[in-house]
């Protein structure tokens, strides 16, 4: 029995299917690599790069009288619970502090402390300016523009199939959490 042809909509698709792996596995190997050379670019700090994300968070302007647990978690598109245990972390070595939500004396607040600050603006921001620079050699603005471009294009996708999914993070959290 002869094979069926094989057309060119069937290439294009296995072209497109073993692009998408080779992305999502350089994604995946960037990741990490961020988390590894990242961490190493402000260790001196006494930081992490997930701390670096939480100082970055809270150092922008309307972050100034401090974020929510949860509008915290949503930006960094991270579980409440995961996020937990890193602020515990922070305040214990008084990068930031938990205080009481004028609006709502019942929530909590995370704000960057003098410390947290000082550390952000005066010692961190030369390495993790440095840290860009390195990882980004060779990068033209327009190479960054496009990169940037896609990234958001990337993002807006995986967030549109989490939405759909019907879940947060903080029940797929918890429901794993039982599970185990």
């Amino acid at each position: 029995m002869d094979k069926p042809k094989e057309t060119t909509s069937d290439k294009t698709q296995a072209v497109a299917r073993e692009l998408a792996n080779r992305i999502f596995f350089k994604l995946y190997q960037c990741a990490n690599m961020l988390h590894k050379t990242g961490s190493r670019a402000v260790e001196e700090q006494g930081l992490t790069t997930q701390q670096w994300a939480v100082l970055g968070a809270l150092s922008r302007r309307d972050a100034e009288r401090g974020m929510g647990v949860g509008e915290l978690a949503r930006y960094l598109m991270v579980s409440r619970q995961n996020l937990s245990g890193l602020v515990g972390r922070m305040e214990r070595d008084g990068h930031v502090e938990l205080v009481a939500d004028p609006q709502d004396r019942r929530s909590r607040l995370v704000r960057m402390t003098v410390t947290g600050g000082r550390i952000w603006r005066e010692e961190a921001q030369a390495n993790i300016q440095r840290y860009y620079d390195q990882a980004l050699a060779e990068f033209s603005v327009g190479d960054r523009t496009h990169l940037l471009h896609y990234l958001l294009k990337l993002l807006d996708n995986m967030q549109t199939i989490d939405r759909s999914s019907g879940t947060d993070d903080d029940t797929e959290a918890n429901d794993t959490a039982q599970a185990k």
